[in-house]
């Protein structure tokens, strides 16, 4: 490497050290373990787990769950992205490391949108206009009521519409993820018979 890229690594690496150090000094003062808010946000970390748990089809489990891991994967990507340049901040986070919102990222969107898969699939309803019905409740009442709260914060020219895009990104992604890796199974499975 040259001398000015090492420096110029060498500042980044010092600044993201004391961005996770101001993270954590804000964390400690605004949102540990005493706030309502640190246990509201494990709530909705713990209890979309216990609900795929006790409502999740197991006969469908392995399509779920790849499906349900997909939405998670995209869903973090853009979550962290837009975190990243700005666009929106979660103020209370469970653990002060983690740059997302754990709990919308790792539990509640993905099981949300796996158990409205598996409603789709189970009841024979078209899936993209049930995934479109989701997405509007979570752009246009779980994200603002997450704001009213003060839990997600939005800036610049970020709003509601453009949520709901990235939710729809998220779930078409996820849904042609899916599909093509289970047309990878029927197509081997085909041409194995």
């Amino acid at each position: 490497m040259a001398p000015d890229q090492i420096q110029h690594l060498k500042q980044l690496k010092n600044l993201e050290s004391d961005a996770a150090s101001s993270w954590a000094s804000y964390w400690m003062h605004y949102s540990h373990m005493g706030t309502w808010q640190f246990w509201f946000i494990v709530l909705l970390l713990v209890g979309p787990l216990v609900a795929v748990f006790l409502w999740m089809d197991r006969r469908k489990a392995l399509l779920l769950g790849f499906y349900g891991f997909s939405v998670h994967v995209c869903y973090t990507y853009i979550d962290l992205f837009g975190s990243k340049n700005g666009w929106w901040e979660y103020p209370y986070k469970a653990l002060p490391f983690v740059p997302i919102n754990l709990a919308l990222d790792t539990s509640f969107v993905p099981v949300a949108y796996m158990l409205m898969y598996q409603w789709s699939l189970n009841r024979g309803y078209n899936y993209y206009v049930v995934q479109t019905g989701v997405s509007i409740v979570f752009a246009g009442v779980i994200k603002p009521f997450l704001t009213a709260l003060h839990l997600f914060e939005m800036y610049g020219w970020m709003n509601y519409f453009y949520l709901f895009v990235g939710y729809m990104v998220v779930t078409l992604l996820s849904k042609w993820i899916t599909d093509l890796f289970i047309w990878f199974q029927k197509n081997e499975r085909a041409r194995a018979a």
